[in-house]
């Protein structure tokens, strides 16, 4: 067993009955597939077997183990073979003979709603935004036995919208591997670079980003600008490149790439917009040692003004400026951003503890209907 494989874990008297389904979507294998590599490789660690239901075309090589029994569904992705594909599903989880099910997909969830009617089993559901769509997630209050978040904002944005169950909230850590030492600057003989992502949608911050970058290019800097995208933003994207001459200096990666290789290549980490949800990217950003840079209001637990980041006003390009210019410019106060996120990640963040606190609920959750 390898160092990474054996720290997935620190408790092996959890029931081996417990029989978890998961339920995905093809974003959430994108957004999430790294932690959810993790619980998956944690449930295989203590000799758990577990179920994972995705679509035909959703790519989860990377992220599955061998004892994961992976189900497709739909078989038919056409018009009226919905009651046909429910009943291929339905067969294929009572033979697995599931004891909980966790909703990882908030679009997923009356899916899973159904299903746990069908089973009679309770289910789990996690739940990592503060969109305002939250109150049209459906939500058994007879099966749904907790609801995981995984930042305090998202916490209390839960408690308020479904008041009379507050108490089944738990919050839980996504956890990473952390590397053992800031990566931010470290080799000063290689061009040093910028990593960031494309908003789904068009995001005036986002702009005022690039026009910052095209001043720090303006003034001497030398860098390279890593922007991970989605397909739908590909050519506006490269419209907005060529108008601020920044071609030459962009590297542009999809979306689905192993992005935490990505992020280990990159000094600066910017999080262009405030994030509506948990951003799985800036926490790999951190584990890896880059420093981050990110905006004024951003309510993520891991962004802490002067301790673990740099904030910028998103809305104002010279102060974007001046912060990424400050990065560069003093790399021992980059470095030490950098570190102290490394330190509250090994603190809070630990694979081992999210697959453990993750199993244990399990273990609370396959008894909750016998109460």
């Amino acid at each position: 067993m390898n160092k990474e494989q054996s720290e997935y874990t620190q408790q092996k008297d959890l029931p081996k009955d417990v029989r978890p389904v998961l339920i995905v979507s093809n974003d959430t294998v994108s957004e999430y597939g790294i932690a959810l590599k993790h619980l998956l490789a944690g449930l295989a660690d203590v000799s758990i077997s577990s179920a994972l239901i995705c679509r035909p075309d959703c790519d989860i090589k990377a992220i599955t183990m061998p004892r994961n029994l992976i189900i497709r569904h739909p078989v038919f992705d056409i018009p009226f073979m919905g009651w046909q594909n429910r009943r291929i599903l339905l067969e294929k989880l009572k033979k697995f003979q599931p004891t909980l099910l966790h909703c990882i997909s908030q679009s997923k969830a009356l899916l899973t709603r159904n299903l746990a009617k069908q089973l009679a089993i309770p289910y789990v559901l996690s739940i990592n935004s503060l969109q305002k769509k939250l109150t049209k997630i459906s939500i058994s209050t007879k099966r749904c036995a907790k609801i995981i978040t995984s930042a305090e904002a998202v916490t209390l944005k839960v408690q308020q919208t479904y008041p009379r169950i507050a108490d089944r909230i738990q919050k839980i850590n996504m956890g990473t591997f952390t590397a053992d030492s800031p990566n931010c600057f470290s080799d000063l003989s290689r061009m040093a670079s910028i990593v960031t992502f494309a908003p789904a949608k068009n995001e005036p911050g986002f702009d005022k980003l690039l026009s910052a970058v095209k001043h720090l290019v303006v003034d001497g800097y030398e860098f390279m600008l890593v922007i991970i995208s989605g397909q739908g933003s590909d050519k506006q994207l490269q419209d907005k490149l060529k108008t601020l001459g920044l071609l030459n200096i962009v590297i542009n990666v999809p979306r689905r790439a192993p992005w935490r290789s990505v992020l280990a290549a990159g000094d600066i980490f910017v999080q262009p917009v405030i994030s509506d949800s948990f951003n799985p990217m800036m926490l790999e950003a951190m584990s890896v040692g880059a420093v981050v840079a990110a905006c004024k209001g951003d309510t993520n637990d891991l962004l802490i003004d002067g301790k673990t980041c740099a904030f910028f006003d998103p809305n104002d390009e010279l102060d974007i400026y001046s912060q990424l210019k400050h990065l560069f410019d003093k790399h021992e106060h980059s470095k030490q951003l950098a570190q102290n996120a490394q330190q509250n990640l090994r603190k809070n963040h630990q694979v081992s503890t999210m697959v453990n606190e993750t199993l244990q609920l399990y273990r609370e959750v396959q008894d909750w209907l016998k109460r």
